[in-house]
């Protein structure tokens, strides 16, 4: 039963907490503990979730993970949403993780530009100064006793450059920290800080055997069995930990939980050497005794939990109320404020306070008024009294007097409209400027490492509990009901009067041919109306010039049609939506992610997409498409007329797939479509008859390797091409691939990105051809690329050219390549046709 309000709780996480008496008991449990951990990697799923939760709910630390990066550069299982789209889902997954496991989230501006082999590269992309002063800051901010690597400083090259790098600027954060000459602009907003020790969570995993883990850390390491059972919670440490990375769900980090005794390492690199080896806080006061003042704070609190009540824990308030007045009044301004922030969490919860501002729609507009619906309850026999409410954020609303009794579980419902005047929208904050391939622009120092943008609106309820005045502030939030769903709760969210969207991505021109390019344009709010136009680039034409749009109702959208015609000649730029409202320019697109793990999370970016002039040929129309692990590949091939269909692999059968020109297989589909290991007969007997088969990357473990069932003999590695520039050879120059129907000459490989591709073969049988080479700086050339194999009458090939991220981003040669592919074969029967004629 409380696996399964917990799982609940993860798919609606915007639900308020609500908290029974074993939680209660286990917040104060941590209120009385003064320790700080810092665990620092470079991205979500590299944190150790059964350390993390460890720390937070055994040893009662305040725990918190540093991810570096927020994972933009990875793949996505789950939807088509790449770069920066992945990571906001990415950034919400990992904090859907720490309400599980209990610790904190945070972040440096670092931008996960991809896979790379040496932190060199890594710190260059990234620019090492800048992250260095974000890795200082959260350790400032955060003010930890102890720091945690994920990864080894001192093995450069042997993991990816984004791991060791992590490691090499904890190292040198740690140092760096204390010192008020370093990075001084930030101590007009914290204080410098020396963390006591740094370690290195390590295991066995990080080196070749068992024998040689022992040999390289004898007398070094702590340990401690992470394996606990919390009777409170009914479930051991490792269940909590493996429900937390199975957040990680676009990932493919769903996995079974796991119990039972399991050792956990960590290898002490600096500081003061803990005399418990096996308590990485021993020999840190982490009472209350700890700050001046404490000592009267825990001779009120140690007995509460000695001796707390499980069936009334609203007795316990006068005692807390006491203790909440003296921590205010802390001079250690940060223990005050992480300790004010815990109690008042708890004198809610004992006093069985429910507190809620809903709005009325989902979202508003700035310099418009909401509508709130105002919810406040007091279910114990405690005197509780609301004294006023007011609506805070970027501007302070008018408090609102009250003065109300709140008697024992009698519902006060209030109704009110509020004016609000905001300038800022509530969009990612690290996204709201334009950043490079390793950094996101985010130039508000306090921003810095948040994992998310603030709520743009909250409600401050001013209460009297007892006699203690005490303040609480709920975010404003959007709640409804489904009937297939129950109650649901979404973030509000501060939007534009209009956004709008272009109907596509990529827009690719195979010849002079105008093209109808159509704009929806959706209303934030009623009655909207204005003129819409596109922006092109240099010798391209656009009809007409503009056109009036007139939308009545909220939510409501209106779409619009251009004829965009490209010039002569190949060519390549930005075409941009822009909308007019009484004269003021709107040039975002709103973009909505929503998932059931995650809370809906609304993103705004520039409204444009790349349009392409390409002289390209084709041979074959119809197309057959396997899902794997989401990519937008069929959007991007009917850019260029083909006629895509996706294919539902339990529905293969021996005669349904020779109405296809090709068939591809998406990314990764054989990791992740369970289906393909029994319909792999019929694709290949499709292949044998004339059909071409492309299977696009699948990946290979450490440990493990994945069976994509070649005709022939195909050993899937690890190897890559990480570096996007990386020159690449034609090793069959003459292959049909190479010349029909579009010659591919070493330009067409300019203006990748992000990498040239991935989980490459490293070994295959003498009836593949290797088409092409490549290799990173001081590698050997890696062949593996491109392989096309002769199967009967048709060809399978296989490719780890990452075509799922250079088609999406109109990149020209990818488009002529991929072309050249589901044209295989072809060659043959347009020579006969000619003959014919």
């Amino acid at each position: 039963m409380l696996l399964a309000l917990l799982f609940t709780a993860t798919i609606y996480a915007q639900k308020p907490q609500k908290l029974n008496s074993n939680q209660i008991y286990e917040k104060l449990q941590k209120l009385n503990f003064l320790g700080t951990a810092l665990y620092i990697a470079a991205h979500p799923d590299d944190e150790n979730t059964r350390l993390i939760s460890y720390l937070a709910n055994h040893v009662k630390a305040r725990t918190g993970y540093l991810s570096l990066t927020r994972g933009d550069g990875g793949q996505n299982l789950i939807g088509p949403e790449i770069r920066e789209l992945l990571g906001v889902i990415r950034t919400q997954e990992l904090l859907a993780a720490r309400r599980i496991d209990g610790g904190e989230q945070l972040f440096t501006r670092a931008n996960d530009f991809g896979y790379s082999k040496h932190p060199d590269e890594t710190l260059k992309i990234w620019d090492k100064d800048k992250v260095l002063s974000d890795v200082v800051w959260a350790i400032r901010t955060f003010k930890p006793d102890v720091i945690i690597n994920r990864f080894n400083h001192r093995t450069p090259g042997s993991t990816h450059g984004h791991h060791t790098s992590s490691a090499l600027l904890s190292v040198e954060a740690f140092d760096l920290a204390g010192n008020k000459n370093n990075y001084s602009s930030q101590l007009k907003y914290t204080s410098t800080w020396q963390p006591k020790r740094l370690f290195f969570n390590t295991s066995s995993w990080f080196y070749r055997s068992q024998e040689a883990f022992k040999k390289a850390t004898e007398g070094k390491l702590t340990s401690f069995d992470v394996g606990v059972y919390y009777p409170l919670k009914g479930l051991s440490n490792n269940e909590v930990a493996a429900m937390a990375s199975s957040q990680h769900l676009c990932q493919g980090f769903g996995r079974l939980s796991t119990r039972g005794s399991q050792q956990e390492y960590v290898e002490f690199l600096k500081g003061t050497v803990p005399k418990d080896q096996s308590d990485i806080f021993s020999g840190i006061n982490t009472t209350w005794n700890r700050v001046k003042g404490g000592g009267e704070i825990g001779a009120i609190l140690y007995p509460l939990e000695t001796d707390f009540d499980f069936s009334n824990p609203s007795k316990h308030l006068p005692a807390l109320l006491k203790a909440y007045a003296k921590i205010t009044l802390l001079e250690d301004s940060h223990w005050s404020a992480i300790k004010t922030k815990q109690i008042k969490e708890i004198i809610a919860a004992c006093a069985g306070l429910y507190l809620e501002a809903s709005a009325t729609h989902s979202s508003t507009t700035p310099n418009a008024a909401i509508s709130l619906n105002i919810e406040v309850l007091n279910r114990s026999k405690a005197a509780v009294f609301l004294d006023s409410y007011r609506l805070i954020g970027n501007a302070t609303s008018r408090v609102k007097t009250q003065e109300k009794e709140l008697l024992n579980n009698i519902r006060l419902n209030i109704k009110d409209t509020f004016a609000i005047g905001f300038k800022e929208y509530s969009d990612p904050y690290w996204l709201k400027e334009k950043g490079s391939l390793g950094m996101y622009t985010v130039k508000n120092q306090q921003l810095i490492g948040k994992p998310e943008s603030t709520r743009p609106l909250q409600v401050m309820f001013d209460l009297t509990i007892g006699k203690q005045e005490i303040s609480f502030t709920k975010e404003v939030v959007y709640r409804y009901s489904k009937r297939d769903k129950g109650e649901l709760y979404e973030p509000f969210e501060i939007l534009p009067k209009v956004t709008s969207k272009l109907s596509n991505k990529v827009l690719v021109f195979s010849d002079q041919t105008a093209q109808k390019v159509s704009v929806t344009v959706s209303a934030g709010e009623h009655n909207v109306e204005g003129v819409v136009s596109l922006e092109v680039p240099k010798n391209w034409k656009v009809m007409p010039k503009e056109i009036p749009f007139s939308i009545a109702q909220k939510g409501d959208v209106q779409t619009v049609n251009f004829k965009v015609t490209p010039p002569e000649n190949q060519s390549e730029g930005l075409l941009k939506s822009v909308v007019f409202v009484d004269g003021k320019k709107y040039d975002k697109e709103l973009i909505e992610i929503n998932y059931e793990h995650i809370p809906k999370q609304s993103v705004l970016l520039a409204s444009e997409a790349k349009v392409v002039r390409l002289d390209i040929q084709k041979n074959g129309n119809y197309i057959g498409y396997i899902k794997g692990a989401g990519d937008v590949v069929p959007e991007s091939l009917r850019q260029i007329g083909y006629h895509v269909l996706l294919i539902n692999p339990e529905e293969i059968n021996a005669e349904n797939l020779h109405q296809f020109d090709a068939i591809v297989m998406g990314i990764r589909a054989y990791n992740t479509v369970d289906a393909l290991k029994f319909k792999q007969k019929f694709l290949l007997d499709y292949v044998a008859k004339g059909g071409n088969m492309i299977v696009q990357y699948n990946t290979s473990g450490r440990r493990s390797s994945v069976t994509v069932n070649a005709p022939f003999n195909l050993k899937v590695s690890r190897d890559r091409v990480t570096d996007e520039h990386a020159e690449v050879t034609i090793l069959a120059k003459n292959h049909s691939l190479m010349n029909f129907p579009n010659k591919i000459t070493a330009t067409d490989f300019n203006g990748w990105v992000q990498e040239r591709g991935l989980y490459f073969p490293n070994a295959w049988s003498k009836e593949y051809t290797a088409i092409l080479s490549m290799h990173d700086k001081d590698e050997t050339p890696k062949n593996g690329s491109l392989l096309v194999a002769k199967y009967g009458k048709g060809h399978y090939m296989y490719t780890g050219l990452s075509f799922f991220r250079e088609l999406p981003a109109g990149v020209s040669g990818a488009y002529k390549l991929f072309a050249n592919m589901l044209s295989i074969g072809k060659e043959a029967v347009k020579k006969q046709s000619k003959i014919k004629q």
